[in-house]
């Protein structure tokens, strides 16, 4: 009996997935990736581990820029996209981030665009931090660009409707009692009505410290947006951690 795919495994697969996404900025993306390459002084012979790269326009766009990157995550569907684009200095693999993918390897392990906070428990998204720690060389960093927590909680909006492709997209948020964001994505296409869930832990700072710690690695910034101004918890859009190992 094959196992049941747990929610991101199927949202990330679907096609409705990458509509409903498909107007993320890749502008903004690349300058967030030119700011990080910037702040940390990345060198071109350092390696990268971006983890749960998606279809891997972050280690694409970092491969182009010179650099030796490895992708890795859950979703077949995209690692077979992400592939086309491989060479020499740019690989892709099918890889479960709560298990160690590599030992001392990578200068820097990239997660992100809100990329973690996904599983059931505490425990897993502690072993997916040590997991990203071993796979870093001495000295190496972790950068986890997550969103502002606090800001999120404090500001949800409810519901909301978006029209992507000639589909309409009904949006929902909640902060379950557990502490996860619950957006529930209902929509209607060929006739066929689709219901996804997305479900993310809204992990708050001092938790990331405590895996940070747990896992040996030691927080040298918190950034709070793109351009990496420094965090604020009211206004910051995103908390962007540099830890090392």
């Amino acid at each position: 009996m094959s196992k049941k795919k747990e929610w991101f495994g199927e949202w990330f697969d679907s096609p409705y997935y990458h509509i409903l996404y498909k107007d993320r900025d890749n502008l903004e993306a690349s300058t967030f990736i030119d700011n990080i390459c910037n702040y940390l002084g990345f060198s071109k012979t350092d390696k990268i581990l971006d983890l749960a790269c998606g279809k891997g326009r972050h280690a694409i766009y970092l491969n182009k820029k010179g650099f030796d990157v490895t992708g890795i995550d859950l979703s077949e569907k995209n690692i077979k996209y992400a592939s086309q684009f491989s060479n020499a200095k740019l690989s892709f693999y099918i890889h479960d981030m709560r298990e160690v993918f590599a030992y001392n390897q990578f200068d820097y392990v990239l997660n992100a665009f809100t990329s973690f906070g996904y599983f059931d428990s505490a425990e897993e998204h502690k072993l997916a931090i040590i997991a990203a720690a071993k796979a870093l060389k001495p000295g190496g960093a972790l950068i986890i660009d997550f969103l502002n927590t606090y800001r999120v909680v404090n500001h949800l909006v409810p519901a909301e409707a978006k029209k992507v492709d000639g589909i309409l997209f009904n949006i929902t948020k909640e902060i379950s009692d557990d502490g996860y964001i619950i957006k529930q994505i209902v929509f209607n296409h060929q006739g066929d009505e689709y219901c996804y869930r997305e479900k993310v832990k809204a992990i708050s700072r001092v938790e990331f410290l405590d895996f940070f710690g747990q896992a040996g690695l030691s927080c040298k910034a918190l950034l709070g947006d793109y351009d990496l101004n420094a965090y604020r918890k009211e206004v910051s859009d995103r908390m962007i951690f540099v830890v090392e190992k």
